[in-house]
């Protein structure tokens, strides 16, 4: 469960930011805070989780942005994302200074809000999964994640979808087994190079999950195992 602080000094906001927050899978407003110095004192309360923050800008005689210097000096792995009407290219600019995940202007549509929660949803699960990280791993962080169109169907060259069923199949039918390259080309019967470049595809598309392990001469060895969010993205390649 991701942890959402709001700090706004608007109750009626602040009650309907609470309320966004409550129609999302995964999220729970666990604090709201109205004024700078509320929101500092839960900051610094190492026995309150806190995992997200939406923070406005004008905060009474206070500006909301002053809290995020706070933050970072505490150590504590709070993102934020700011909820506000301020549009000056200023504060925009101060705000991604200090690594604000998201931007919202207010008003805003409900849509635009469960983007921004949701997207960062996927990018901490994502950071949170991976001892190490591939270039397509990296792009997803910075980037954010493909939409699901029908172009992500689109095979790189050199790829067939009829090799690409024939893994898939067997991924399907082992959805919580890990392998390596070795174990999948062997139970396919192709070559263990055009099953890595498979693999590889997968991984990046995010379709399985990617681990490095060390074996006895220090050589790396890639193990895969499906994501189990995205089985039903796997089941459209066994079709």
């Amino acid at each position: 469960m991701i942890n959402v602080l709001v700090v706004d000094d608007d109750a009626m906001v602040a009650e309907l930011n609470r309320c966004y927050v409550a129609q999302l899978s995964g999220f729970s407003c666990c604090a709201v805070a109205s004024t700078l110095q509320q929101a500092k004192e839960l900051i610094l309360d190492n026995q309150l989780a806190i995992d997200l923050i939406l923070l406005d800008v004008y905060l009474q005689q206070d500006n909301g942005l002053d809290l995020l210097p706070v933050l970072r000096e505490s150590k504590r792995p709070v993102e934020v994302i700011i909820i506000s009407s301020a549009a000056d290219a200023t504060t925009i600019r101060q705000s991604l200074h200090y690594g604000v995940v998201d931007y919202l202007i207010k008003p805003f549509q409900f849509s635009r809000f469960e983007e921004a929660l949701t997207g960062w949803q996927r990018k901490k699960k994502l950071m949170d999964s991976r001892p190490f990280y591939q270039q397509a791993d990296v792009d997803r962080l910075i980037y954010g994640n493909p939409s699901p169109t029908d172009d992500g169907k689109r095979l790189p060259k050199g790829l067939t979808p009829q090799t690409l069923r024939t893994l898939c199949l067997w991924i399907d039918a082992h959805p919580s087994e890990e392998f390596s390259t070795d174990d999948l080309a062997a139970a396919v019967n192709i070559s263990r190079v055009s099953c890595r470049k498979y693999l590889i595809w997968l991984a990046q598309t995010n379709i399985l999950f990617t681990s490095i392990h060390y074996g006895a001469t220090g050589r790396p060895v890639y193990r895969y195992r499906l994501q189990a969010e995205h089985s039903a993205q796997l089941k459209q390649y066994c079709q």
